[in-house]
């Protein structure tokens, strides 16, 4: 156990490097822009005064967003996806797989689950022992299980999910934005120096070396804030954009969208006053989310709707008719047609203030 120990010690002391490789670059940038460039290079005071705001408001939403994103502790399952004591114990002494299945499916039918595995079984961590929500990974980095996990991120060293995936779209967002400020500043000192416009100084080599260092991250970073948007777009994490989830249905790779706008107030939030600052705006628990289902479930419980008394609540047909119904209806037979469809529908309301819905589908 000590070496095991001291080798997960070892593990977590290392992961740190990357992070603080990124914090020595921005502190290197911020000594290089301000003193190297603003200070010692440019000579006019007016712009320096409005370099140095901008600068400055932009280092600083990129630094909070970045610790923000870094210390954000992943969101784990409830209590409620955790097996009863008795079931584990049974689990546990179960050899054979059908048994586990069995005890696993009896205690997820009072659990909001709509995703299966590929073989469309119950998804079980066997790591966490848990049952795992909807769109929740185990992380073997983290060694947890995280709710709605995108991915694990060596640069902030932490899992990327459901607590500080906005988070990390604006430390993007605003990395991109202060690496962008940076060299469409410093390029015309950039070109001066390289130029021999300027004397060599010791700025010379800060200015053009932070240049080409804000011009290669401006590169990555655009690619993968480019990707990342298109993912909110589409209301896709990294994981399900590689591999789709499963639904009691099937696989289908747009389960979890909603179109574009709801997507993105999925993960930014109703309130656009928010959208730009890195505080948790994003709606729901983590545990369930809304999914875009075509065909019925039947092994979810039955959804009653309770319409208001000013609307009218009519069911629709199950399916379309075929188009060889369509040319033989003519168009005052579809009409009667609908009719007697709302006729029926209005006198089974009538009966009940609750009125269910079901969705069928042709094979």
């Amino acid at each position: 156990m000590a070496p095991t120990h001291i080798l997960r010690c070892c593990q977590r002391g290392l992961s740190w490097i990357p992070v603080i490789f990124i914090a020595l670059v921005v502190c290197w940038s911020y000594y290089a822009y301000v003193v190297e460039l603003c200070i010692f290079t440019i000579l006019n005071v007016g712009e320096i005064v409005v370099y140095l705001i901008f600068f400055h408001l932009s280092f600083i939403m990129f630094v909070w967003s970045y610790w923000k994103t870094i210390f954000t502790k992943p969101a784990n399952p409830s209590k409620e996806f955790c097996l009863p004591k008795p079931e584990k114990e049974r689990y546990e002494k179960e050899a054979r797989p059908e048994s586990q299945q069995e005890i696993l499916w009896r205690a997820a039918s009072t659990l909001p689950l709509y995703t299966r595995t590929g073989a469309g079984a119950i998804r079980y961590c066997d790591r966490c022992q848990v049952i795992k929500p909807d769109r929740c990974h185990h992380c073997s980095a983290c060694d947890m299980c995280v709710l709605k996990m995108d991915h694990h991120c060596p640069w902030v060293n932490n899992c990327v999910g459901f607590s500080n995936y906005k988070f990390f779209i604006l430390f993007l967002a605003y990395s991109l934005v202060y690496c962008l400020f940076i060299a469409a500043t410093v390029l015309q000192y950039f070109i001066k120096f390289w130029t021999n416009e300027l004397a060599d100084t010791h700025a010379k080599f800060h200015v053009l070396f932070l240049f080409f260092v804000a011009a290669m991250f401006c590169i990555s970073i655009l690619s993968l804030f480019s990707y990342h948007l298109w993912l909110v777009g589409k209301n896709r994490s990294t994981i399900e954009a590689f591999r789709a989830p499963v639904f009691r249905t099937g696989s289908d790779k747009n389960g979890f969208s909603l179109g574009f706008r709801k997507n993105i107030v999925q993960v930014f939030g109703d309130q656009k006053k928010y959208w730009l600052l890195p505080v948790f705006t994003s709606q729901g628990d983590g545990l369930t989310f809304p999914t875009r289902l075509v065909n019925a479930d039947v092994e979810q419980a039955t959804v009653n709707l309770h319409p208001e008394p000013t609307k009218i609540v009519t069911d629709l047909p199950a399916s379309p008719l075929s188009d060889s119904q369509n040319r033989l209806l003519s168009n005052d037979q579809q009409a009667n047609h609908i009719e007697d469809h709302l006729s029926n529908n209005s006198l089974k309301s009538a009966g009940s203030e609750t009125i269910t819905v079901t969705m069928e589908s042709e094979s």
